[in-house]
């Protein structure tokens, strides 16, 4: 047993069951045990490895497709770049790498990262260094300037802490971790009197499990607030899909997955994005497979434009993050981007009309 699951053992004990979202919040950010407290997740050395760790081509083009949108918007000659959830800041240097040649984008950016650990920040300060622009760290996206913000979250909403609930034949129940034993356990609440009122939740059948994330909804509110009042972008890309039905709470732990409930603390949890809820927030929005959109942005001439100075191994390391990013076997179908914007803008690049 953990150090953390001793701790929710005790917890639960004394006060009872627990929810899902309660029980992901600890694992993650418990500020002694937490998974992002105490582990470097990112790369090989750490549990998952993300899109922009694979290959620069998937910032480089995300940048551009905000560059482009930029440019579609007027060119506002003061707004905000930002990103939720920087990781170790490869993202959003292959962003500003790419965006070096548009005239007038760096000057007018104002470099704003949504990143509450000390030691990320760290990190992201370093990778960030060589291109000139000292960022603004934030602890929330509702800390957002106001101001035109075109933004870019990759894994982002996937981490954050949802509730489970199933529709049984006495009614809907919300999924509760409790204990067998001296082990974590699953277990239900009794009925609930109501639920809220969402699609998944109209749509469902008796046995049919509804994930709720509201910490989800809150950041894309918080996005939106500038978006809709002086204009920009949000690109969101995660795994999930379109109206939230099953159960998707899964672990990761040295690239394998994992029990959710084996390694408290020690291991990613994640769960698959709900888009829906997430879209009708929105006045406008786009919403694709990351490997439609890629390819609209140009992903395959630029693989191949790279690939000319490359042989052997690296030339299949290229190849492979290509078609990692890109192949519906892969990333390219189980992720998506949702695109977000104000009533009267044009979608951004990579998305069809």
């Amino acid at each position: 047993m953990t150090a953390l699951a001793s701790l929710l053992a005790q917890r639960i004990r004394e006060g009872g069951p627990i929810t899902v979202a309660e029980y992901m919040a600890e694992c993650l950010l418990h500020p002694l045990h937490g998974y992002y407290t105490t582990r470097q997740p990112f790369g090989a050395s750490g549990d998952f490895t993300t899109a922009p760790e694979i290959s620069q081509m998937f910032g480089e083009l995300l940048g551009l497709a905000l560059a482009q949108a930029w440019l579609d918007r007027g060119a506002p000659t003061a707004f905000t770049l930002a990103e939720l959830g920087p990781g170790r800041g490869t993202l959003m240097a292959d962003i500003l790498r790419a965006t070096r040649a548009v005239p007038g984008f760096h000057a007018a950016a104002q470099l704003a990262l949504v990143e509450a650990s000390p030691r990320l920040r760290a990190v992201q300060a370093q990778t960030l260094a060589p291109f000139g622009k000292v960022p603004q760290w934030l602890d929330h996206a509702a800390d957002l300037p106001d101001a035109p913000l075109f933004l870019a979250a990759n894994e982002f909403l996937d981490a954050l802490p949802i509730r489970q609930f199933l529709l049984t034949p006495a009614g809907w129940c919300e999924r509760l971790i409790g204990l067998a034993g001296q082990r974590l356990a699953f277990g239900l609440s009794p009925p609930l009197p109501q639920v809220p009122d969402a699609p998944a939740f109209a749509a469902a059948r008796p046995g049919d499990l509804v994930e709720l994330c509201t910490p989800a909804h809150q950041a894309v509110a918080q996005v939106l607030g500038p978006i809709t009042r002086h204009g920009g972008v949000a690109l969101f890309v995660d795994y999930g899909g379109w109206r939230s039905c099953g159960d998707t709470l899964q672990a990761l732990r040295a690239h394998a997955f994992d029990d959710p409930l084996a390694h408290p603390g020690q291991a990613d949890l994640t769960a698959h994005v709900d888009f829906e809820p997430l879209a009708a927030l929105a006045p406008r929005h786009g919403y694709d497979t990351q490997g439609a959109v890629l390819t609209r942005l140009g992903i395959d001439a630029r693989a191949e434009r790279l690939a000319r100075g490359l042989a052997g191994d690296a030339l299949q390391s290229h190849l492979a993050a290509h078609r990692r990013l890109t192949a519906p076997q892969e990333m390219g179908s189980l992720f998506k981007v949702l695109a977000l914007t104000s009533a009267d803008a044009p979608l951004p690049p990579g998305f069809a009309a």
